[in-house]
């Protein structure tokens, strides 16, 4: 009888290839960790002097570049108040979309390709693009027509101006596409039995996707709606145009309002201070600031879904 048949612990031969591609993910997956961990300690490091509990909680009366009395309590209420009214906006549409795309248009219509490309066009369109598109379209079309059939002739321009609806619903045009993939991602994830199974039990097509695949997938969906927060929190450039104010002595009371943000305000702090030195650590508390709010958000959706994704498991 031979040696390796008795040894049953056979030497194996070393796969140098994979070992290989481990070594080099693992390395990847370290650098961005570290590439993290350098750029949070930098902006920890650089605005812990700046923080405080009265800069988060007071406004700026006065002085927004001076260290001593400026507050970003009116921006933390418009940069949260922009991103949950867009979620409001944009996860109805992207979930009635993707359904509409996954569960009833045929996937070889001239129409269903025409969607598909819409979508994945509008996914690489510039931040930029978008604030123009919302001046013109919510702001000059849809605000300006609202004055002019609500007050007549020679209205006062209520809508037809910068406001948080406007800046909100931009940001919901430009995350519409991460939302529908996500969707339609977690849709298609559900097993086609379940769907069988129900319409063999006489339900109709509507009552299966809205009480057997709507459920299964909501984890999938929350998903999607933390990639549209993660991206809409910090974007600037959507709503330059729409609705961000330069300062305001009072928070937004309406949806006709504008509001103070948290990116608009670093983007002012960093070009328009007199004194760059002197504003460097509001800046960089702003930014921390900012990254926290951002964090938050994200977290109270992942909560969220962790409870659905915690009832789906009771459930079964």
């Amino acid at each position: 009888m031979s040696t390796d048949a008795l040894n049953p612990f056979r030497r194996q031969k070393v796969n140098v290839g994979s070992v290989l591609f481990t070594g080099l993910t693992a390395a990847a997956t370290f650098l961005i960790l570290a590439l993290l961990l350098v750029i949070m300690g930098n902006i920890l490091v650089s605005g812990w002097s700046g923080l405080s509990l009265r800069f988060v909680l007071a406004g700026t009366e006065k002085d927004m570049f001076d260290v001593d009395k400026a507050g970003v309590l009116p921006m933390i209420i418009g940069t949260t108040s922009r991103v949950i009214l867009m979620s409001i906006f944009v996860l109805p549409v992207g979930v009635i979309t993707a359904i509409y795309l996954n569960e009833y248009a045929a996937r070889t219509s001239l129409i269903t390709r025409f969607i598909r490309v819409a979508v994945n066009n509008l996914a690489g369109v510039p931040s930029i693009v978008f604030g123009l598109f919302g001046l013109g379209f919510f702001i000059n079309f849809v605000g300006q027509g609202m004055d002019a059939i609500l007050q007549g002739a020679n209205p006062a321009a209520v809508w037809g101006k910068p406001a948080l609806i406007w800046a909100s619903l931009t940001l919901a045009v430009m995350t519409l596409p991460v939302v529908i993939v996500a969707t339609e991602e977690s849709l298609r994830a559900i097993a086609p039995g379940l769907r069988e199974a129900s319409l063999a039990l006489g339900a109709t097509k509507l009552q299966t996707v809205l009480r057997v695949v709507l459920p299964q997938a909501l984890p999938g969906i929350m998903t999607g709606g933390i990639l549209a927060v993660s991206r809409a929190a910090g974007e600037v450039a959507p709503i330059l145009f729409t609705g961000a104010a330069y300062y305001m002595a009072s928070l937004p009371k309406s949806l006709s309002d504008q509001f103070m943000d948290l990116g608009y305000h670093v983007f002012i702090l960093s070009t328009q201070s007199p004194n760059i030195e002197k504003t460097r650590p509001i800046l960089y508390a702003t930014v921390a600031v900012l990254l926290v709010l951002t964090f938050a958000l994200n977290l109270v959706a992942i909560l969220i879904r962790a409870r659905i994704r915690k009832r789906m498991r009771q459930g079964h």
